[in-house]
């Protein structure tokens, strides 16, 4: 009786926090209805962390793996947003993108100040630790968000996407230097890992930088000059075929910067890491640096 009752707890827990509520509203930004979705914090004073759906997808699909995270949205005391892009795309820094968020020029920037202000006054968050993640299409949107405003951020991890090339970047940078992590693998034919065109479908995005000068820049903006520190992160799922070199950047007084190698990592998630459990581990070390 009293295992037969420990289960049935454990279910429960399980099953309450499996179907914990999706929230959704929207925010009128320049004639334009931008939805977005959340989940709940327990408390005030939480950390915000948006998670930034990949070209042609959709917050509510932003979802699909993110729940060993969001189990941890009581622990940690999170807000978890999963904003939708215009017309499944964002209008990020690929000048030559022909996404209809491009050419309309939509105002991201406008978008996520006033998230952040709406959850300011409904929930009374943490303003000073506001986090992205963001996937593909998402991840550019996350190195936007780095550049065009990083005051209103704490740190970002962009997956699978590097900085578009210098002839295809039309943001201005305001070069303040934050913490960033980056997801990269080796054997990306999206977005290749040594730079090159990026092609979505049938949908041109344009030259990108590699990964090294990705993450060169923001290691240099942030007053790196001598080589990261590497670490070969345990091999947990050899069937995947693939391996993680970790390579970092850290010293006292300077924002932490951070790639994760993904040898043999194609557009897709490495089997050996929660990549966004990772992401808050990173997020987390930024906050008692």
């Amino acid at each position: 009786m009293v295992r037969f009752f420990l289960f049935f707890f454990l279910f429960e827990i399980g099953t309450a926090s499996a179907q914990k509520q999706l929230l959704t509203d929207s925010i009128l930004i320049e004639g334009h209805y931008r939805l977005f979705h959340f989940l709940k914090p327990p408390k005030p004073n939480s950390s915000v962390i948006f998670i930034l759906h990949g070209s042609g997808g959709n917050g509510q699909g932003a979802r699909v793996g993110v729940n060993k995270l969001e189990e941890k949205v009581d622990e940690e005391n999170l807000l978890l947003v999963y904003p939708d892009g215009y017309k499944r795309f964002w209008n990020e820094c690929r000048k030559t993108a022909n996404t209809t968020a491009n050419l309309e020029n939509i105002n991201e920037n406008a978008f996520f100040s006033e998230m952040i202000t709406y959850f300011s006054k409904k929930y009374l968050i943490n303003t000073k630790q506001v986090f992205v993640i963001g996937t593909s299409g998402g991840g550019h949107m996350a190195y936007k968000l780095a550049l065009t405003m990083p005051e209103k951020l704490r740190a970002i991890t962009a997956l699978i996407a590097n900085l578009p090339d210098t002839n295809n970047l039309d943001c201005p940078e305001k070069k303040l230097a934050i913490p960033v992590m980056i997801v990269n693998g080796t054997s990306d034919t999206v977005n290749p890992y040594e730079g090159g065109e990026v092609i979505t479908g049938n949908i041109s995005m344009g030259f990108v930088r590699s990964t090294e000068r990705t993450f060169q820049y923001w290691a240099k903006l942030a007053g790196y000059t001598k080589k990261p520190v590497k670490e070969l992160l345990p091999d947990i799922d050899p069937n995947d075929h693939k391996t993680i070199e970790r390579y970092t950047y850290k010293e006292k007084g300077k924002p932490e910067v951070t790639l994760l190698k993904v040898i043999g990592g194609k557009h897709d998630y490495p089997n050996d890491i929660n990549v966004y459990l990772e992401a808050w581990s990173f997020f987390k070390r930024q906050l008692n640096p």
